[in-house]
């Protein structure tokens, strides 16, 4: 069973930073563009960072630019997806995702992932 599992994500305060990884069942995977989108409560999902297959493109939603780095190991037998977060504000509370999906980075939308991870919680207090 192909499997995206999130883990990196906890309690921190504003100005912090967190790493969220996502280890990627299959070596399938290495070909797919992989991301991140995030879940507010009360909120649409929406897209935060992507990365394409050979980590050569990357995209970013206008409200992290900056502030987040995308990036991905293409291992032997894995892939790991990371998500590097700094200078965490309050309104980047959230569950994240991770997604795969065959479209470039600059196309990413809940309906174009074939993928999902469970989500982790990213909670960021004033």
């Amino acid at each position: 069973q192909v499997q995206l599992v999130e883990s990196g994500g906890g309690l921190v305060q504003t100005g912090g930073s967190l790493r969220l990884s996502c280890a990627a069942s299959e070596r399938t995977f290495s070909s797919n563009t992989m991301g991140w989108f995030r879940q507010g409560s009360g909120k649409e999902r929406e897209f935060v960072a992507a990365i394409s297959s050979s980590s050569g493109r990357t995209n970013y939603a206008d409200s992290v630019k900056g502030r987040f780095t995308i990036s991905r190991d293409n291992a032997k037998n894995t892939v790991t997806v990371y998500l590097q977060m700094n200078s965490l504000k309050p309104e980047d509370t959230a569950v994240y995702y991770c997604a795969a999906t065959a479209v470039s980075p600059f196309f990413m939308n809940p309906r174009a992932i074939h993928d999902w991870g469970q989500g982790t919680q990213v909670t960021v207090s004033s």
